[in-house]
């Protein structure tokens, strides 16, 4: 399995992922953590909303993620705050009934063996334990992007190289795919939905937002079957950043679209 690794842009990536902290903010309330739930942050990257939950529960608290460099600036970000951080994935997590609440917040998108990772995590709550997932969803995830990455795909100076681009992404088209795959490892969905969610940014904030989570994918050399070179990533990143300001509006803002799955589940009956 190859590892998709955010260490390159861990010292920048709470400043920079405000989206990802924003739609994270609504899955905490679709989740409604009780003051003594012991909390598993799955994919807490640099702990910025791990230390939101801490706030919320006197329970145990622990991120888990599986990039090295995430791992020790939440450590670093969290000093004096009673949080385990470990490094882990969600296909090797091994917790036995140890957490009230899963919280996976803008990660869900990147597993390789989704089923494997549902199970491991409805392993991980005890009766009555409750998973929300927030993640972006449908192929065509968000219209933005996409049509940034169109114009790399189309553009001579990275064309033949992005041909050899294999998506590292997983992406269910609808709200009841997604529910499924969590009835088959034995949750009960209580809430799934595909929102279509808009905000406004400067076009420099959408390529900081693009360059904090999507490059990641898109410009890692594990997910080409052709070599890399400076020039194109140089490349791409220009023809990126420069759609991104000409979809910018008269006010120069430009629209970041996104359709994202919100689910909640439980494992067996609610407590």
């Amino acid at each position: 399995m190859k590892k998709i690794d955010f260490t390159g842009v861990a010292s920048r990536y709470e400043k920079n992922s405000l989206v990802q902290s924003a739609v994270g903010q609504e899955l905490l309330n679709l989740l409604d953590i009780k003051q003594n739930d012991n909390v598993l942050d799955l994919g807490c990257g640099v702990g910025h909303i791990t230390r939101r939950i801490r706030e919320m529960t006197e329970g145990r608290v622990v991120g888990v993620d599986p990039s090295s460099g995430m791992v020790e600036q939440a450590r670093k970000n969290s000093g004096g705050l009673d949080i385990k951080f470990e490094i882990g994935n969600a296909e090797e997590i091994t917790y036995n009934e140890q957490f009230d609440v899963i919280f996976c917040n803008s990660a869900f998108q990147w597993f390789k063996a989704p089923s494997l990772a549902i199970k491991n995590c409805y392993d991980a709550l005890v009766n009555g334990g409750r998973i929300g997932i927030q993640a972006p969803a449908k192929k065509r995830y968000g219209s933005t992007f996409a049509e940034a990455i169109g114009r790399v795909k189309k553009n001579p100076r990275t064309k033949d190289v992005f041909a050899g681009f294999k998506s590292p992404w997983f992406f269910l088209e609808t709200a009841e795919e997604h529910s499924e795959l969590f009835r088959k490892e034995k949750f009960k969905v209580a809430f799934s939905e595909i929102k279509k969610m808009e905000t406004k940014h400067s076009p420099e904030e959408v390529f900081n937002i693009f360059s904090s989570g999507a490059a990641a994918g898109y410009l890692n050399r594990d997910f080409y079957d052709v070599e890399l070179s400076d020039d194109y990533i140089k490349a791409f990143n220009d023809i990126v950043r420069q759609a991104f300001y000409e979809q910018a509006g008269d006010k120069g803002e430009t629209r970041l679209m996104f359709n994202r799955i919100f689910l909640v589940a439980f494992k067996g009956g609610k407590k």
